[in-house]
């Protein structure tokens, strides 16, 4: 690195490389460790004390893990980052690590469907109150804050409807009050937005999608400053979470082509939502880079792009109509995750996990992840499938 601040796309290129440590080879190496040895008692007594600064057991990680870590927390603008076995246990994590009994918790109400569960399930049972809210509210959600709310969390955007929040008038009267503001930002990667620059105390991911970016690594990760560092590897380590260096060197090498993967993704993806905003079959659709979505104004001011992932309501048609669409589609695959390479479309039902806000839409929702395939290909393919949803709903 020069001692000029490098850009984003430098610092994918270069951040966690020091090829010189491992024999000039220029990708960190696949360290496969669970022992390691130490020379003498004073340098074990040290690793010890150190753990979570130096190679000292495989579960702490080893130098294919602190190389993604770096790159990742150099990409976020954060002191530190930490690998974790999934985006779910990312977001667990997080916020077990600081949630105790009594504590009250906020979370917006348009989450990821397991972060629910997680809330309903985990944090209930574990004496932690838990209220949703409209992610929408900005500033004025220091009116829900209590004299025991500890936590913040919400998505930008949030799951399957991406409504965007205004991360800064969120983040502003909850840091006033001490409370811990917590971002899922996998849907922009810290390439196209920083939360931490924007108030937050910690940027969460889904590494699993963009960073490793090819549909074979599960991984979380959280970006945090250094005060919040050790309590988080604390509760993670004492939980036995540990990340397998085979992951890590695919989510660093996934890191590496990010910016001209997130470039392709974006052009894909606003093509593919513009030709969808003028079919007669499509009620609205939910993409933030759009100008007619009302969360464009604030994508715009805060964000410097956007992935390819973005919902869509179609008008009211039965089930059988909307399986005829969905099931010979041969480019958009059914499946669950995002973030690789290839399309993906699935129907998904907001209304399910809504208290705070509620989902009124008449006609069913679909979320599409569009890929890097042609997007003339990924028209056509909906093109057809919109034309036997209009036959099986004559018959």
């Amino acid at each position: 690195m020069t001692s000029r601040k490098p850009n984003n796309d430098t610092v994918l290129a270069h951040a966690g490389n020091r090829p010189y440590e491992h024999k000039g080879i220029v990708n960190p190496p696949v360290y496969h460790a669970s022992t390691v040895l130490f020379p003498t008692v004073a340098a074990l007594e040290q690793a010890i004390q150190d753990r979570f600064r130096g190679v000292s057991y495989g579960r702490y990680g080893t130098p294919t893990t602190f190389a993604l870590e770096e790159a990742v927390a150099a990409l976020e603008g954060g002191a530190h980052a930490i690998t974790l076995p999934s985006g779910l246990a990312a977001i667990t994590m997080a916020i077990m690590s600081f949630a105790k009994p009594g504590d009250h918790v906020l979370v917006a109400d348009n989450v990821y469907d397991p972060v629910r569960g997680f809330c309903e399930r985990i944090l209930k049972s574990y004496g932690i109150e838990v209220a949703y809210f409209d992610s929408s509210i900005g500033k004025d959600v220091a009116g829900l804050f209590t004299d025991k709310t500890r936590i913040l969390y919400f998505e930008t955007p949030g799951s399957l409807t991406f409504e965007m929040p205004d991360v800064a008038a969120l983040a502003a009267p909850a840091r006033e009050r001490g409370i811990l503001v917590m971002v899922d930002n996998t849907w922009a990667t810290g390439l196209h937005f920083k939360p931490l620059a924007h108030g937050a105390d910690l940027s969460i991911y889904a590494a699993t999608k963009y960073i490793a970016g090819h549909s074979d690594v599960m991984m979380g990760m959280i970006v945090c400053g250094t005060e919040h560092y050790r309590p988080i590897k604390m509760f993670a380590h004492g939980l036995g979470m540990a990340v397998a260096p085979d992951d890590c060197y695919l989510a660093l090498r996934g890191l590496r082509t990010l910016s001209v993967r997130l470039e392709r993704h974006e052009a894909n993806s606003v093509a593919v939502a513009t030709w969808l905003e003028g079919r007669p079959e499509v009620a609205r659709v939910m993409h933030p880079a759009l100008a007619r979505d009302p969360g464009h104004a604030i994508w715009q001011r805060d964000f410097t792009g956007a992935g390819g992932l973005f919902g869509a309501v179609l008008h009211p048609v039965d089930k059988a109509a909307l399986a005829a669409m969905l099931d010979g589609l041969s480019l958009f695959g059914m499946g669950f995750s995002w973030g690789g390479y290839e399309s993906l479309i699935l129907p998904v039902d907001p209304a399910k996990s809504r208290t705070a806000t509620g989902w009124t839409e008449p006609g069913p929702t679909l979320r599409l992840h569009v890929g890097l395939e042609d997007p003339a290909d990924l028209i056509a393919d909906l093109a057809l499938g919109f034309e036997r949803m209009r036959a099986a709903a004559a018959q």
